[in-house]
């Protein structure tokens, strides 16, 4: 090997000594490595960070002066050790800056985030690294390894790869300089949101404006006020999404009218403007994608996926739109009709008003009145954790001794079939600081090599019940709480050896897929009539409202659809345009993006707008929004094995626990679900599940 390092210990930002006083600088000493939070300070995530990118590029320089020749043991698994102190800092850090914003850690954000994309790029565009990869790459079929070996060495060769690793030395310059700018805007994005979506709440002061909330919603608008120093109004915050769930409730029409525009708006203009920030993010990445050798990112971000072409993606989509736009056209007539009855000419604002009436009258469904049968704990204890301990053996023992990250923050030990497993944390509440959304991460990860157990975490962003009153959820929210814990649960079934594969570690458009699985355990009977139950008279969810909601299931599909379609194909558009083009009208882009795509329809804006698509622009989802429709076609193939298997039985948990969910990403993700179905997935159930059959 004759490639010169360019990892140099000396131009890290900090010493990679950290005081042995700072909390990170050892694995924590609490039950499974859970970090401790009573005694970290942002100070001291900072200090931590610094010291362990340091940290790091010691350990590599170290690596890399072995005068052995390059093997899997002294190459790859040392990298895989490597970064031990940074991983920890990472984990507490990056977790807080989703979950607890505030001004100094946004300002720590904007210093460390440009100093990490720094760092990866020092590490995966050392030419000597990936010599070294490069020839463990190229024996490693004669090298003796397992499976999860000879994967772990394909899996960071191309990591290395896309990642610009065989550029010449202009090129790796280049690169440099693009992620430095990219993780730069890509922050900013993500404060801006947050600040704007705060900023962007909705205040009345005038309780009557109110009406067709509940006393308990009413209240909880009233202490959001207050906490913002509005004593004696009420605020109406802003979820993610395009649509806020008070819309389909509030029968004040201007009102709901003020919190659509309010939604959609956010982020446009004025200081928080997000517009200019993702047109040039798009810009930056198109150019990166083509220094790499892709056409457009998307392309590059399809190769690394399971769809593996940005054709494939079209392909699905492409079926998809027709019949949605038709199912969503049949339902504004309907809905049109609805409010000519109230003299109103259907807008916008007036969608899921309408659309929950006729939900309740066609379909006797009135969501808001199922509110008392979803109290937060029972669904949680009662319902998600029961599930999974009758499909998993898992138990949930409550940690009142051990400390989240926030006083919100409520953690228990899992157990499965009695052996002590790792730590569950729920995060539920909405409040100032946190994103929007709903999420799982994890605080550590389940390793082998490094012997260590998951810690994991769900945050939702749920309305506190009013002071002394029960927390009720939506069904959407009940939904939610079981996707997020399918998360949970790939994180927490991880057996795994090494760190690179645990848990959700899978190509973005898989790790959607058992999380989605997970939904269906909501209305299954055993589960439901074990949580659902009025949270005053302790009264089950009468059948006939259970057949109710499963008939109606059909009904808005043609919606969501749509909903989901405009924002995927919105973030298809903005990652296919190639370096040479620069959008200098954010709007107009978006505009002529969604027409171009056969999705324009004024009433069903797309679930996400340009200047607060957070999931593309400062998350992990760019040109990758379209995975949660392409895990849904794994998803609903396997809940029709599920059924045909069984449903809820032990049996079938474990195969899909054993095949797939403790697999991680240590084997081929379409192969872990043929080993679970039997076969390739098959698209036609998803078209079922939505209504959309005719596109067969």
């Amino acid at each position: 090997m004759n490639a010169m390092s360019t990892v140099d210990p000396a131009t890290s930002p900090a010493p990679a000594s950290l005081s042995p006083s700072n909390p990170l600088a050892v694995p924590s000493a609490l039950p499974y490595e859970l970090p401790p939070f009573a005694d970290i300070t942002l100070e001291h995530c900072r200090e931590a960070l610094l010291a362990g990118m340091a940290g790091q590029r010691a350990e590599v320089a170290a690596l890399l002066a072995d005068p052995a020749e390059p093997t899997f043991e002294n190459t790859v698994v040392a990298l895989e050790r490597s970064g031990q102190l940074l991983g920890r800092a990472e984990a507490v850090f990056w977790n807080l800056s989703s979950s607890m914003s505030s001004d100094r850690l946004r300002e720590i954000e904007r210093e460390v985030a440009p100093l990490s994309a720094a760092h990866s790029d020092a590490l995966r565009l050392d030419p000597a690294l990936f010599a070294r990869i490069d020839d463990v790459h190229a024996g490693r079929h004669q090298a003796g390894l397992d499976e999860e070996a000879v994967r772990l060495v394909e899996r960071y060769h191309l990591d290395f790869v896309l990642a610009g690793a065989g550029l010449d030395d202009a090129g790796r310059d280049q690169l440099r300089e693009l992620n430095q700018r990219l993780s730069a805007l890509s922050t900013t994005f993500g404060q801006n949101l947050v600040v704007a979506t705060e900023a962007a709440a909705v205040l009345v002061t005038d309780e009557a404006e109110l009406d067709g909330l509940s006393p308990a919603e009413v209240q909880a608008a009233a202490g959001a006020a207050a906490e913002r120093g509005h004593e004696g109004g009420y605020l109406l915050t802003l979820v993610l999404p395009s649509g806020q769930p008070a819309m389909a409730k509030l029968r004040n029409r201007e009102l709901r009218r003020r919190l659509h525009e309010a939604s959609l708006t956010r982020a446009s203009a004025g200081e928080h403007d997000n517009g200019p920030i993702a047109a040039e993010l798009a810009h930056l990445r198109a150019v990166r994608a083509r220094l790499l050798g892709f056409d457009t990112h998307a392309d590059l971000i399809a190769a690394d996926q399971t769809a593996q072409t940005s054709a494939a993606v079209d392909e699905l989509l492409g079926a998809l739109v027709p019949p949605a736009m038709a199912n969503a056209k049949a339902e504004a007539e309907v809905l049109a009709e609805v409010a000519a009855a109230d003299g109103v000419e259907l807008a916008p604002w007036d969608w899921s008003f309408y659309s929950e009436r006729v939900r309740a009258e066609r379909y006797a469904v009135d969501s808001a009145a199922l509110r008392p049968w979803f109290e937060l704990d029972r669904v949680l204890v009662d319902g998600v954790f029961r599930a999974a301990e009758l499909l998993y053996g898992l138990t949930f023992t409550p940690r009142p001794d051990l400390q989240g990250y926030h006083p919100d923050v409520r953690v228990w030990e899992v157990f499965a079939d009695g052996r002590p497993v790792g730590l569950y944390l729920g995060d539920f509440y909405a409040r100032e600081g946190k994103r929007g959304g709903a999420w799982m991460s994890s605080f550590v990860h389940q390793s082998g090599l490094l012997g260590t157990g998951p810690v994991v975490f769900n945050c939702l962003n749920v309305t506190r019940g009013a002071a002394g009153q029960p927390t009720l959820l939506t069904l959407d929210e009940v939904t939610t709480l079981f996707h997020e814990f399918g998360h949970a649960l790939h994180g927490l079934s991880s057996a795994v050896t090494y760190p690179r594969f645990s848990g959700t570690s899978v190509p973005r458009d898989f790790v959607e897929f058992p999380s989605q699985v997970n939904e269906m355990w909501a209305l299954w009977p055993e589960v439901l009539a074990h949580y659902a139950r009025h949270v005053e008279t302790g009264e089950p969810l009468a059948q006939e409202t259970v057949e109710a909601i499963e008939a109606a299931a059909l009904w808005g599909e043609g919606f969501a659809t749509v909903e989901y379609l405009g924002a995927t194909l919105l973030d298809q558009a903005w990652h296919r345009i190639g370096p040479e083009t620069e959008v200098t009208d954010p709007q107009a882009f978006e505009a002529r993006a969604l027409a171009e795509a056969g999705v324009a329809f004024d009433l069903v804006p797309p679930r996400y707008r340009t200047t607060y698509f957070q999931h593309v622009f400062a998350g992990g989802y760019s040109a990758g929004y379209y995975s949660y429709i392409w895990s849904e076609v794994l998803d609903a193939d396997t809940v029709e094995w599920f059924k045909e298997n069984g449903g809820l039985r032990r049996e079938n948990g474990d195969v899909f626990r054993d095949r797939l969910l403790s697999r991680g990403g240590s084997v081929d993700p379409l192969g872990a679900f043929a080993a679970v179905r039997g076969r390739p997935a098959d698209t036609a159930p998803l078209l079922r599940r939505r209504g959309l059959a005719s596109a067969a």
